[in-house]
């Protein structure tokens, strides 16, 4: 990975509205960037959430963004209650618009399933009372929040809080929805099968979202987590649900939430009072109030899933011809795709032989391309399975370009390849990888490009697991999964280590190398444990725009 550098945020410091004092980036999502902040008139710390410039869009495009998220904020500000974000004030600067809300001190319920895997079934029910106690208040006010899942979830560090937040894309009832203009927003893992068919959207969806988020909390990976968007789509409206072994203890409240007919589905009283009974009793009664019946399908089942080139050609057809019905109701697939936790089913990190993510030196394969040699006989269509919205102009009008969702730039690396990087990430090549850094190179994307060594991808990342804990000081929980990448063979790798340094601390890769035109691609990104979320962004949209080039 050559020279690291310790965490910083490397933005300067501004003043908003003149008054809020922006500092710390804390996180970014599909509308925009959240930043720590200083109040000055009233000295306090807050959070803001600024939405993010984009130039492709025309001034009523601009507009419309602008009246969403002044939207957002009267949506939540309209709500009083302990376990939903506070707004405190709606500004505008430069004609941009900045939301102030409270500041959680602690990270979100998916930073911590990621950092310390799935969480106990009490803890589950504690934080599912929680959810449903604001979700109610949400649905009596007439507000949907449209996009629960463990990122939206808040765990306040020195206390038991949980807070619901980001009603970015929330409804208020009777207003006009974001749908209408022909593009669909949520996390497609967590959407519920009546929004995904567009027939119906309403307060059920979001408790559906909640048995899904429980699932994840439970287990540590949604059950509708596939590698293609088609994937997940006939996942959550056709297949079979199969609820992980973990979700026993609470399983009728799961898959009373999970019913995929609205009608049937269980109420949010009535599943928080399965969830406090399992607390008073260690047992969850069954459901009397959904008119939903527990069957033998409700028994736990061992967790599978098939590599993804084994999915049977009726399954791939079903997805196909689902994707087709969506976009033929004005859904726009690439929009679900990238305002969701966007990982389409991977989990990636960052070495083989000759493609340490840490930059340590490990055997090259023989006829490895120099840093500035095109590959020949690469494809010019791009390997992404998952197109962005809001797309900006690339910096080259090359057949095989990918485009840039909002936040980010088209790189088109001299090394022969296109891919969407962070607007603020710069190049910098080190032998025969190369590196897009953050500022301050707290996330260092890589990439190389070498001649395709034999047994394939697998082989390559089973091999340089072996060797992880050689190139990676305190490797641990490293897991290598076989699957695909634009309908060609691929390998994940995804492991935790201490850092080079103990001023760094421990960090998390993702990693995916695949074949393509007689060479090996390997694309990483490498983060601090506590900022996984973000990383996995930068790589999905780094693996997702990643194109060939002639």
């Amino acid at each position: 990975m050559g020279t690291e550098g310790t965490e910083g945020s490397g933005d300067g410091v501004r003043v908003i509205a003149g008054r809020y004092r922006l500092d710390a980036r804390l996180g970014r999502g599909g509308m925009g960037v959240v930043w720590g902040a200083t109040d000055q008139l009233l000295g306090r710390r807050v959070a803001v959430k600024e939405l993010t410039r984009d130039d492709t869009l025309s001034d009523e495009e601009a507009r419309g963004r602008r009246d969403r998220t002044l939207r957002e904020a009267r949506a939540v500000a309209q709500l009083s209650h302990p376990h939903i974000i506070v707004v405190h004030d709606v500004v505008e600067d430069g004609e941009r618009p900045y939301i102030v809300m409270e500041l959680i001190d602690g990270g979100s319920l998916a930073d911590r399933i990621a950092a310390r895997g799935p969480i106990e079934p009490a803890e589950a029910a504690r934080i599912g009372i929680a959810l449903l106690g604001a979700l109610r208040a949400a649905h009596a006010a007439g507000v949907l929040h449209r996009d629960i899942k463990p990122a939206n979830v808040l765990l306040e560090g020195d206390s038991d809080r949980v807070v619901l937040t980001d009603f970015g894309i929330a409804q208020v009832a009777g207003a006009t929805t974001l749908t209408e203009t022909g593009s669909f927003v949520g996390s497609p893992e967590y959407t519920a099968p009546e929004r995904m068919s567009g027939t119906r959207t309403g307060a059920e969806a979001d408790l559906w979202s909640l048995g899904a988020l429980l699932c994840t909390a439970l287990s540590g990976e949604s059950p509708f987590r596939r590698d293609s968007l088609g994937g997940i789509l006939h996942a959550v409206v056709f297949a079979e649900i199969r609820t992980p072994a973990q979700a026993e203890p609470l399983l009728p409240v799961v898959r009373g939430l999970l019913e995929r007919d609205p009608d049937r589905r269980l109420g949010a009283a009535e599943a928080e009072r399965l969830l406090r009974a399992y607390l008073d009793t260690g047992c969850t009664p069954t459901p009397v109030s959904s008119g939903y019946t527990p069957t033998q399908a409700d028994l736990p089942r061992p967790r599978w899933e098939p590599p993804a080139r084994e999915r049977s050609t009726r399954g791939v057809l079903v997805a196909a011809l689902l994707v087709a019905a969506m976009a033929g109701a004005g859904v726009s697939a690439a929009a679900l795709l990238l305002n969701g936790d966007g990982d389409g089913g991977r989990t990636p990190t960052s070495s083989a032989p000759g493609f340490s993510a840490s930059g340590s030196t490990s055997p090259t394969p023989t006829g490895t391309p120099s840093a500035t040699r095109s590959p020949s006989g690469s494809s010019t269509s791009p390997t992404s399975s998952r197109p962005s919205p809001s797309a900006s102009p690339a910096s080259d009008d090359r057949p095989g370009t990918p485009t840039a969702p909002s936040g980010y730039r088209v790189a088109v690396d001299p090394a022969g390849f296109s891919l969407a990087v962070p607007e603020d990430f710069t190049r910098l090549p080190q032998g025969e990888r190369v590196f897009y850094m953050s500022p301050g190179q707290v996330f260092r994307l890589g990439i190389k490009v070498a001649a395709a060594p034999p047994g394939g991808p697998l082989a390559v990342m089973e091999s340089a697991a072996a060797k992880g804990p050689d190139t990676n000081p305190g490797y641990h929980d490293g897991r290598v999964t076989e699957t695909g990448h634009g309908g060609r063979p691929a390998a994940l790798w995804e492991f935790t280590w201490n850092g080079f340094t103990a001023a760094e601390g421990p960090r998390h890769t993702y990693d995916l190398c695949w074949e393509e035109g007689g060479l090996l691609y390997d694309v990483w990104v490498s983060a601090p444990v506590g900022k996984v979320r973000e990383a996995r962004e930068y790589f999905d949209v780094a693996v997702d725009t990643f194109a060939v080039s002639t």
